[in-house]
């Protein structure tokens, strides 16, 4: 197997979901499977032992959920650059606002199409986030008033007015491009203060800096 493969770790408690991942991983020659589990608890067994570049991962499992081995993952420093995307049977699954609270990369349907899983095994493996648009649009929806209504996150304050606003417009699930045309800026200077805010709060992605961003009621000014 070439070095520079993608290495992948599949945790999901039904054997045919694991299957049709393994088959369709092993067409792809820049990608490799090292590990499965069959629920949390075996999931995070292969995570540490294989420490994959991403991980999928489905929400609802008996004996630990993904939740709880994401929340294993998120808080071990040794696990810091395996990338999780959850895997829900629905779009608007009540999971998934807390999955990314707790540094999921983003998620997938798990009919998605074979092409959009390989996809985004390869957008995160590269440190980007799972999440489109339109989806970002519904968890917004589905979510923002009571995310609203959460503390602000402790590091906004260290942001600077542009970072901010650049941060609430990430919020709304545009892409760099769309922002850019938006605030009629060029893609490089979203994509700079997008960057900056990041690490000031700390975000593993673009996905945790939406929730960052819904936790603390940034909206964006028209």
């Amino acid at each position: 197997m070439n070095r520079t493969s993608i290495r992948v770790v599949v945790v999901d408690d039904q054997a045919i979901v694991r299957t049709g991942l393994r088959t369709l991983i092993a067409a792809e020659p820049d990608l490799e499977l090292v590990g499965e589990g069959e629920d949390g608890r075996a999931g995070l067994i292969a995570i540490r032992r294989e420490r994959p570049d991403v991980v999928l991962c489905d929400i609802r499992m008996p004996a630990m959920d993904g939740l709880e081995m994401l929340r294993q993952v998120g808080t071990d420093p040794e696990l810091s650059d395996v990338r999780v995307v959850m895997l829900t049977t629905f779009e608007l699954d009540d999971y998934v606002f807390e999955a990314l609270r707790l540094g999921a990369s983003g998620f997938l349907l798990k009919d998605a199409e074979p092409t959009a899983l390989l996809g985004a095994i390869r957008v995160v493996a590269e440190g980007g986030s799972l999440l489109a648009p339109s989806v970002t649009r519904r968890v917004i929806e589905h979510f923002g008033a009571g995310a609203s209504r959460r503390a602000p996150h402790p590091g906004m304050d260290r942001l600077t007015q542009r970072e901010r606003e650049m941060v609430a417009w990430v919020a709304t699930g545009r892409s760099n491009q769309e922002i850019a045309d938006r605030l009629v800026v060029s893609p490089d200077t979203v994509r700079t203060h997008v960057s900056r805010a990041m690490v000031k709060l700390a975000a593993r992605d673009r996905a945790q800096l939406v929730v960052f961003a819904m936790q603390s009621g940034l909206e964006p000014s028209d």
